[in-house]
């Protein structure tokens, strides 16, 4: 049901060499991009008529209009089930407890007598969102995307989800009723990439946002990319990953249970388990077909995800090893269950998100845990970090300077412009002073 590759014996690669051996989907952005063009420069061009016009094409639906009204939001949160509501506020609450956290604090740094510099954090003027509606509905991501943003001061926000035809055009009633509880009011029947383009360029009906954020598939990916430089983006999300770092002290159950939740993702989902233990390994395989027989989603997605190249247990020959492999790897989402979890969790320089010990499962991550679910893939954890306050926020400089100051350091300024050959930068300085720079002190 999965592969194995077998790190053991020589010394482990460097570098890309390490990388290029673990395993991966295939997601190619760059193909995808081509077929998203036409859809983005229709939006452009035709705006509102466009996104209804792809709407019946992609999902089957002939739209009115693409906002969706106040009274399907709040009625979808008077039909919500109970304790879908209450487990969603939960997660509300602890989503706010973790990011309130983040805020940003103005702070001016004394540079000499008479010279400071201040760094403001000023949030995005307005945002626009998007949680999937294909395979899965993930009211979740909803939360995932608003939270950050609202506690980051985003005056505007906006979201999209793809138009349900079981659902009269309306994105799915869960996904409404999370905007609802949210306070978010302002939503679209879009989905894919005419929702990215929506927002980059704005329509009869949807301001232009200043970025984009969410997770969604390959042609949303490809849509945020084509639009990077005019609005800005989080990340040009892929597959889902796992990656469970475990020795012999893992309790394989878990750990098979977890490499399956999320393959029931996408048929592209990685679930790479990485062990210095056979036994483990041996176990875990033995786990895995009656856990996958005991489930849903099975044909569409668990047996695609797990028997596909981007799905693997790796055997190393101890947890040093393992930990270079995660590193090399760079995982979505790492669990680590090794003895002194904490400890060996401490030592990752490269994932979107920790998950230490047997107690901290991913899905955990995904709804309840306070942390954000909107994290890198692919391998850019190793330079990207997942959704935060931070994403919504600007850092600005404020240069204050007197005469003084300025004269302190104005021969030092000159002296690097004429370095560089920037004569009327050294110039705007001179000026200040009647042209005769004061000497450096």
């Amino acid at each position: 049901m999965i592969s194995r590759i077998d790190l053991r014996g020589d010394a482990l690669p460097e570098g890309t060499a390490l990388r290029d051996l673990l395993p991966r989907a295939d997601f190619d952005v760059s193909a995808a991009l081509e077929k998203v063009r036409p859809i983005c420069e229709a939006v452009h061009h035709r705006g509102d008529a466009a996104l209804i016009d792809y709407a019946e094409k992609f999902d089957g639906v002939r739209l009115d209009t693409v906002r969706v009204p106040a009274q399907a939001l709040t009625g979808a949160l008077e039909r919500l089930d109970p304790a879908v509501r209450a487990a969603l506020e939960e997660s509300v609450r602890r989503a706010r407890l973790v990011h309130r956290e983040q805020r940003r604090s103005t702070h001016t740094t004394q540079v000499v007598p008479g010279g400071s510099v201040t760094e403001k954090w000023v949030p995005v003027e307005r945002v626009g969102l998007y949680a999937p509606g294909g395979r899965s509905v993930y009211p979740s991501s909803v939360i995932m995307n608003v939270v950050p943003a609202q506690e980051a001061g985003v005056g505007s926000i906006a979201l999209a989800s793809p138009p349900q035809k079981e659902f009269d055009g309306l994105p799915h009633p869960t996904i409404l009723a999370a905007c609802a509880l949210l306070g978010i009011d302002e939503v679209y029947a879009v989905g894919g990439a005419q929702a990215v383009a929506m927002f980059a360029h704005g329509t009869e009906s949807c301001a232009p946002a200043n970025m984009v954020t969410g997770p969604g598939n390959i042609w949303v990916a490809a849509a945020k990319r084509y639009f990077t430089g005019k609005i800005g983006i989080d990340t040009e999300a892929g597959p889902t990953e796992i990656a469970v770092l475990a020795d012999e002290s893992a309790d394989p159950v878990h750990v098979a249970a977890d490499l399956i939740s999320q393959a029931e993702h996408d048929p592209l989902a990685a679930a790479v388990l990485v062990t210095d233990s056979v036994a483990l390994a041996d176990a875990v395989e033995r786990e895995l077909a009656p856990q996958v027989a005991a489930t849903k989603h099975v044909d569409d997605r668990i047996a695609p995800a797990l028997n596909g190249r981007q799905s693997a247990i790796v055997l190393v020959d101890g947890v040093d090893e393992g930990l270079r492999v995660v590193d090399a790897y760079g995982a979505e989402h790492l669990e680590i269950q090794t003895a002194d979890a904490a400890a060996v969790a401490d030592r990752v320089k490269n994932a979107g998100a920790i998950f230490v010990g047997p107690w901290a499962p991913v899905s955990l991550g995904d709804y309840c845990a306070g942390s954000n679910h909107v994290l890198p893939t692919g391998g850019c954890a190793c330079h990207s970090s997942g959704l935060s306050v931070q994403s919504f926020l600007r850092g600005i400089h404020i240069v204050d300077y007197d005469r003084d100051a300025l004269a302190e350091v104005a021969q030092h300024v000159v002296t690097l412009a004429e370095a560089e050959d920037l004569p009327a930068h050294g110039a705007a300085i001179k000026a200040r002073f009647g042209w005769k720079v004061p000497e450096s002190k």
